[in-house]
């Protein structure tokens, strides 16, 4: 489970878009759905996140922020000793809207289609 506690103390304030950025880039990437947003590599990496707020709103239970997510996919070989291709980096993008309880600071997340 997702819990952006220190987002969620932000929410109202000028430094909430920063703090969430970093809350998010934080996270383990295991927790994001970066391996269903690739479109050009088939393994996800870990390295070179970034994060950027699209738009944010609210209804009465929760803040919903819609989020571009930069990160890198690797096309990878059949890592075979003889295997001579590299491995290959290729930049890669995603949408994601994070939806944060206000009372508990649990968060969702939904990957929103190409």
């Amino acid at each position: 489970m997702i819990r952006l506690p220190k987002a969620l103390h932000a929410w109202g304030s000028d430094l909430f878009s920063q703090t969430l950025k970093q809350e998010i880039q934080q996270l383990d990437t295991a927790l994001l759905p970066l391996q269903q947003g690739l479109s050009h590599g088939n393994v996800a990496s870990d390295e070179n996140l970034t994060v950027m707020i699209l738009n944010i709103n609210e209804d009465a239970d929760n803040i919903h922020a819609k989020t571009g997510i930069f990160y890198t996919g690797i096309i990878s070989g059949c890592n075979c000793a003889d295997d001579p291709s590299p491995t290959n980096e290729h930049p890669e993008y995603c949408e994601v809207i994070f939806t944060i309880n206000k009372q508990t600071a649990e968060t969702t997340l939904h990957l929103l289609p190409d």
